[in-house]
């Protein structure tokens, strides 16, 4: 048995549809890290899309995670080989893995047992990197809303483990040779009914509604939208959490 949590089961095709994916530039930076490209894990790999990115690069990507509907909605690749499982105790074999990525996901993993498990099926010179990205930043307007409803209206509803992302993973435990990363930053163009979307998949929001039985982007859609305006689309900046590191 394990305590695992699984927030995002519940509308996993609108996690899918709305959250954030990650640059190429970024990609290109592991690669340059990595010394072979036959096999790859992307490990609480949700809907899929570092699965989708890493198919590029390596033979076989394989990809787990403990929602068993996020991988029903993951995006299929002649090349990725989807498991439903947790993260600490898989069925790969050792030594198996060129590369292994968690993506927004770590925090919600034991460490100890999961670290166990990465050391386990990374082959001996073989990559770890722990990808996330934090709180968007768009205007001094704009993210003032946000921030009301990050800190304020749903601030008390957050898991604990959403800390490690507020301290972007320097705070979380990283056994392993540490290599010296860039700082990243994604950007996109995104409408406001998108961004909103997006709102709605945070787990302290959902976790709202569950116990409050109301949306909470409700006592906030006004303001939001009002600050946006009535461009079209704007700037949602992501600023990239990173950490990479080789068995020591």
């Amino acid at each position: 048995c394990f305590n695992m949590k699984d927030n995002f089961s519940t509308h996993s095709d609108k996690y899918a549809q709305y959250r954030p994916t990650y640059p190429v530039e970024l990609f290109e930076f592991i690669m340059t890290h990595v010394k072979h490209t036959k096999t790859a894990w992307d490990c609480g790999t949700g809907n899929g899309q570092v699965a989708r990115q890493l198919a590029n690069y390596f033979e076989q990507v394989y990809a787990s995670d403990i929602s068993a509907q996020q991988i029903e909605h993951a995006q299929k690749h002649h090349n990725i080989i989807y498991a439903v499982q947790p993260a600490e105790k898989t069925n790969y074999p050792d030594k198996t893995f060129d590369l292994i990525v968690v993506a927004q996901a770590i925090h919600w993993f034991d460490f100890g047992r999961f670290y166990s498990e990465v050391k386990r099926t990374l082959k001996g010179s073989g990559l770890f990197v722990v990808l996330g990205y934090g709180k968007a930043y768009i205007s001094p307007e704009i993210d003032d809303v946000v921030e009301k409803l990050y800190n304020g209206i749903v601030g008390p509803y957050w898991d604990k483990e959403r800390k490690y992302i507020e301290e972007s993973y320097q705070t979380i435990p990283f056994p392993f040779q540490e290599v010296e990363t860039p700082q990243f930053v994604n950007t996109f163009s995104w409408t406001f009914e998108h961004f909103v979307g997006y709102l709605k998949t945070w787990s302290a929001v959902k976790h709202f509604i569950k116990q409050r039985g109301y949306d909470p982007l409700d006592d906030i859609y006004e303001e939001l939208s009002y600050s946006w305006g009535s461009v079209g689309t704007r700037e949602v900046n992501y600023p990239l959490l990173l950490r990479v590191g080789t068995i020591t």
